[in-house]
Order: structure tokens, then C-alpha cells, then sequence
């Protein structure tokens, strides 16, 4: 049997062995990269406070810093319209919002990496599904010229035979 030479365009042939060359363990695959000290700090932050046991805990200290201050209402810390209360949820709020940020975009960084690397292994997937295709063609030629070699055979042979 002959070697047959993939049918690709010399552009896929190049593509489809440079990323064969890249094995799966040398490929970074973007979950394995450590994230630096801030960024661990901005996701737990933003988990915490994109969780519902931060907005009960909030909401159940909110309430009993108006309560506090209604009750207390000669000796109030905070009296009502209550503006050391809005100070510090305006200042949490200055806070949160950047490294809820930071968080996201680290977020959407490894999402632009998880999708490279699913493109380029979609990409190998589908130039070696191609490769195969080829290679069955081949067979598939290389059977049926076989076949056609057997049938003129046969068919050589049985006019030689045949009385005239």
C-alpha cells in the first residue's frame, strides 16, 4: 500500500502540524495560571459580597443601626436622616465597586483564554477530522482501483476461456 499525502491546503497542513505539536501538557491551559495575591483578595471580596449571606447580614445590621438610633433618639449616635449611615455605605460602596470590577475583568480575561484554547482545539479537531476524511478517500480510491484490477482480470480471463 502507498503512502497517500493529505489533501489540506498548505496553509491548513501548517496550522494542523503546529498544533499537533502542542500537547495537552504543554499547553497552559488558562485555569491552571495562578492568580496574584490582589486578584485571590478581589474574588473572595466579590464573592462574599455577591453572596446572600452578606446581603441578610447587611440588611439584619442595617436594621438595627435605624432601630438603634429611632429607639435612642435623644442620645442617637446617627439621628435621623441618618448621614453617618449613608457616609459609610457611600464609602463601601466607593470600595466594592472597583474591585468588583477587578474581579471581572479578571473573570472575562480567563474567559477570553478559555475560548482560545477551545478555538484552537476545535480548530486541531477539525483539520484532523479533514486528515481522516482524506485518508478514507484514499482507501476507498485504492479499494476500488483494486477492484476494477480484479474484475478486468476476471473478465480477461473468462474470455480466454470462452469458445469462439
Amino acid at each position: 500500500m502507498t503512502a497517500h499525502r493529505i489533501k489540506l491546503s498548505a496553509e491548513d497542513q501548517s496550522r494542523l502540524d503546529e498544533l499537533r505539536q502542542e500537547r495537552p501538557a504543554q499547553l497552559t491551559h488558562p485555569s491552571r495560571r495562578r492568580a496574584g495575591r490582589a486578584q485571590r483578595i478581589a474574588d473572595a471580596l466579590t464573592a462574599l459580597i455577591g453572596s446572600w449571606h452578606f446581603i441578610i447580614i447587611q440588611s439584619v445590621l442595617l436594621a438595627l443601626w435605624i432601630a438603634g438610633n429611632v429607639i435612642a433618639y435623644a442620645n442617637a449616635w446617627d439621628p435621623y436622616p441618618f448621614i453617618l449611615l449613608n457616609l459609610l455605605l457611600s464609602f463601601q460602596a466607593a470600595y466594592t465597586a472597583p474591585i468588583i470590577m477587578m474581579s471581572q475583568n479578571r473573570q472575562a480575561e480567563l474567559d477570553r483564554r478559555h475560548a482560545e484554547h477551545d478555538y484552537r482545539v476545535n480548530v486541531k479537531a477539525e483539520l484532523e477530522i479533514e486528515a481522516l476524511h482524506a485518508k478514507l478517500d484514499a482507501l476507498r480510491e485504492q479499494e476500488i482501483l483494486r477492484l476494477l484490477h480484479l474484475v478486468e482480470r476476471l473478465s480477461g480471463a473468462g474470455e480466454a476461456e470462452a469458445p469462439r
